[in-house]
């Protein structure tokens, strides 16, 4: 493959829905930091839903995002969580992969605290070619043509020859 068709780990961002503002959110906030070794940053609700007392700018969780070499030694260390294992369908179209871990404690070296008590968490895995700051940039704003684009079969195939992921049906 040449330098512009070879893939690699935009961010991973890892996150805590809560649900809620409060002493709940700040709990999962101290277990992103302890995971992460990063400050978390809040994330807040867009809609109202009236149902579940949700009102616009409401603060509902937390979110960590990791990038470069400081993202790959994340993946390496939740994925042996999920004993390597992701299933098919955490893999989307647009070439990401997304898995979930029920508990902060599974992580190495993580205490059981009673204080904090458990968070799981979910881990999205961004898949990027060189060429992706087009997209973003200020001037010249272009889109990537589907031939440049990260698909499913391809993001799949990445993490079992990178990351030694087995993939289940």
């Amino acid at each position: 493959m040449s330098g512009m068709r070879d893939l690699y780990v935009d961010k991973v961002v890892i996150n805590i829905g809560v649900g809620e503002a409060g002493e709940r959110l700040v709990k999962a906030e101290k277990v992103l930091e302890m995971v992460t070794g990063q400050k978390p940053v809040e994330t807040i609700s867009k809609t109202v839903n009236r149902d579940l007392g949700i009102r616009q700018g409401m603060p509902l969780g937390c979110k960590v995002t990791l990038r470069g070499e400081v993202a790959e030694d994340f993946i390496r260390k939740a994925l042996p969580i999920r004993e390597m294992r992701v299933p098919e369908y955490s893999f989307d179209k647009e070439g990401n992969m997304s898995f979930g871990i029920s508990d902060y404690t599974d992580f190495e070296g993580m205490k059981y605290d009673p204080e904090i008590g458990i968070f799981g968490m979910d881990i999205n895995v961004v898949l990027r070619r060189p060429g992706n700051r087009i997209t973003q940039r200020a001037l010249l704003k272009r889109r990537i043509p589907k031939s440049h684009r990260v698909d499913r079969d391809e993001a799949i195939q990445y993490m079992k020859d990178k990351f030694e992921v087995e993939v289940v049906q």
